[in-house]
C-alpha cells in the first residue's frame, strides 16, 4: 500500500510536473505571439501615422494651390484692357500651318507698337483658333502651333515671354459656322487679349 501510494504521489508529481511545464510552453507560446502581433500592431500604427501626415500635408498644399488660383482669378477680375482679333484674312496663315505670313508679321508689328506706347506691364493671351475641318487633336496642336508663332514673334520684337502665355482652343469655339467657306475662314484665328 505503501507502495501504491508512492506510485501514485510520483505520478501525480509527473503530472503536475508535466502541467506545469505544459502551462510554461503555452504561456511563452502565447507571451511569443503576442509579442509578434505587438511588433506588427506598432509597426501598422506607424505607417497609418505616416500615410496620416502625407495626407495633411497633400491637403495643406491642395488648400494652398486653391487659395493661389483663388487669388490669381480675382486679381484677373476687371483687368481685362481690350483684345486684338487676327483672324485668317490677316493673318493668312496657310492650310495646316503655323507659319506668320508677311501681313501676319505686319499686323503683329503694329500690336507690339501699341503695347510699347502704352507703357504698361500688361499680360498677353495669345488664344489660337481653327476651323471644323480635320480631326480634333489635329486642330488642338494646330491651334497650340499658331499661338505659339505668335508668342515667339511677339518676344522676338521685345515682349517678354513671360508676359505672355498661350492657348489652344482648336474648333471649340467658332464664331462662325463651319458649314462654309466664309464661316471657316472667320474660325481661322488669333485672339490676343491683353489684361493688366
Amino acid at each position: 500500500m505503501i507502495q501504491a501510494k508512492s506510485n501514485a504521489f510520483a505520478a501525480g508529481a509527473v503530472l503536475l510536473g508535466a502541467l506545469s511545464l505544459g502551462g510554461c510552453a503555452t504561456k511563452k507560446y502565447v507571451n511569443a505571439q503576442v509579442g509578434a502581433v505587438n511588433e506588427q500592431v506598432v509597426s501598422v500604427s506607424t505607417r497609418v501615422s505616416a500615410h496620416d501626415a502625407s495626407i495633411a500635408g497633400l491637403d495643406a498644399t491642395a488648400k494652398e494651390a486653391l487659395e493661389r488660383a483663388t487669388s490669381a482669378g480675382k486679381l484677373a477680375e476687371g483687368k481685362f484692357l481690350y483684345q486684338e482679333v487676327l483672324s485668317d484674312d490677316s493673318m493668312k496663315f496657310p492650310p495646316a500651318k503655323a507659319t506668320l505670313s508677311p501681313e501676319a508679321q505686319a499686323r503683329l508689328d503694329a500690336f507690339v507698337d501699341k503695347l510699347k506706347a502704352e507703357n504698361r506691364n500688361v499680360y498677353v493671351e495669345v488664344q489660337g483658333h481653327t476651323d471644323a475641318t480635320g480631326p480634333k487633336e489635329f486642330n488642338y496642336r494646330l491651334g497650340e502651333e499658331r499661338a505659339e508663332a505668335v508668342r515667339r514673334y511677339l518676344n522676338q520684337h521685345g515682349v517678354a515671354l513671360n508676359r505672355i502665355g498661350t492657348i489652344s482652343y482648336g474648333a471649340d469655339a467658332p464664331v462662325a459656322p463651319n458649314n462654309k467657306r466664309d464661316g471657316r475662314q472667320a474660325n481661322r484665328r488669333v485672339v490676343l487679349i491683353v489684361l493688366t
